[in-house]
Parts: structure tokens; C-alpha cells; sequence
């Protein structure tokens, strides 16, 4: 019979471990940028209210920028936000 060894576990000495941040101050800078836009295109796509609420009134609910605009808006904060998470830090030389 073969006897199995626990593998052998090294811990680290954390006060000498140089970790540093997942994202640096640009990527969190493109990230609050993204959310930004992505707040304008909710509040596009919100709209104003209506004068009379038992009266429907299509030109308001289905206009171009609750549609059309709005939407891409959107889809462009998400696409800054996905640029902001796989942005690398520049490398600095020492």
C-alpha cells in the first residue's frame, strides 16, 4: 500500500507580500465615467411625465430618444465599463 502525503502548505509572510490593487486610479476613473453615462441613458429613457396620466399619449411613450437614443447611450457606458475592467496600469520604469 502506497501511503499519501498531505501536500505541503507554505505560507506567505503577508507583511512582506507586495500586493497591489486590482484596478489603479485610471481604470476606477473610467469606470465612474462609464457609470455616468449609463445614468444619462436611464434618465433619457425615463422621460418627462405626462400632463394628464389617464391619457395615453404615444408620441411621448415611443419618441426617438426613449427608443433609439437612450438605449445606445447605455450600451456606451457598458462599453466603457468592460474598456475600464481590461485596461491595463501603465508600467512605470524605475
Amino acid at each position: 500500500m502506497k501511503s499519501k502525503k498531505a501536500p505541503v502548505v507554505v505560507e506567505k509572510d503577508i507583511a512582506r507580500s507586495s500586493a497591489k490593487p486590482l484596478f489603479g486610479k485610471e481604470n476606477i476613473t473610467w469606470m465612474i465615467a462609464g457609470l455616468v453615462v449609463m445614468i444619462i441613458g436611464y434618465l433619457l429613457m425615463s422621460g418627462g411625465r405626462s400632463e394628464d396620466p389617464n391619457v395615453f399619449n404615444k408620441d411621448e411613450v415611443y419618441s426617438t430618444v426613449r427608443i433609439t437614443i437612450a438605449p445606445i447611450v447605455i450600451i456606451i457606458g457598458l462599453i466603457i465599463e468592460i474598456f475600464a475592467i481590461f485596461r491595463q496600469p501603465k508600467r512605470q520604469i524605475d
